[in-house]
């Protein structure tokens, strides 16, 4: 059982979110909607207040808690992928705002950012040899969707881009 659950504060769209990010992620689900016992501030008796749900097999709980306040990029999800296939799904399923696309974030329909890291893109930030992370990383801060490929390309001292 995990030990923290990250709470997403919504205005409205709790269930809607957890319903969407369950159809874009493997081991993922919505488990508990709870509607409101009464009114509150920012809805009434019998509105959808709280959702529990699982992506990836860690519990979220989204809460609809009103316009006050937005999500924006100071938190985000990374989400790890292996393939530039996993990487390129799951940024076709989750950006909404293209202009919002850099270094592989993303910003979803509800605002929330996430981070699509494939595992390549550690691994060659991380390289031992210094010249060859530094390539990476350069080439790595010029896109807007991760490419792979160009990446190790560039990691090896090739031209980033086909």
């Amino acid at each position: 059982m995990s030990k923290i659950t990250p709470c997403l504060w919504f205005d409205g769209k709790a269930e809607a979110a957890a319903k969407f990010y369950a159809s874009v992620f493997p081991d993922s689900h919505v488990d508990a909607v709870h509607r409101a016992p009464t009114d509150y501030p920012s809805g009434k008796a019998g509105d959808v207040l709280l959702v529990e749900f699982t992506l990836m097999g860690q519990p979220f709980t989204g809460l609809n808690g009103g316009p006050m306040f937005r999500f924006n990029e100071a938190i985000s999800f990374q989400i790890p992928v292996e393939t530039q296939a996993e990487a390129d799904r799951l940024t076709d399923a989750l950006s909404a705002v293209s202009e919002a696309e850099q270094c592989g974030w993303v910003k979803d329909r509800f605002g929330v950012s996430w981070q699509i890291v494939p595992r390549q893109l550690t691994r060659l930030i991380g390289d031992a040899d210094p010249a060859r992370a530094r390539r990476a990383f350069d080439a790595m801060m010029q896109m807007k969707r991760i490419d792979i490929a160009a990446l190790e390309r560039a990691a090896d001292g090739g031209a980033p881009s086909a």
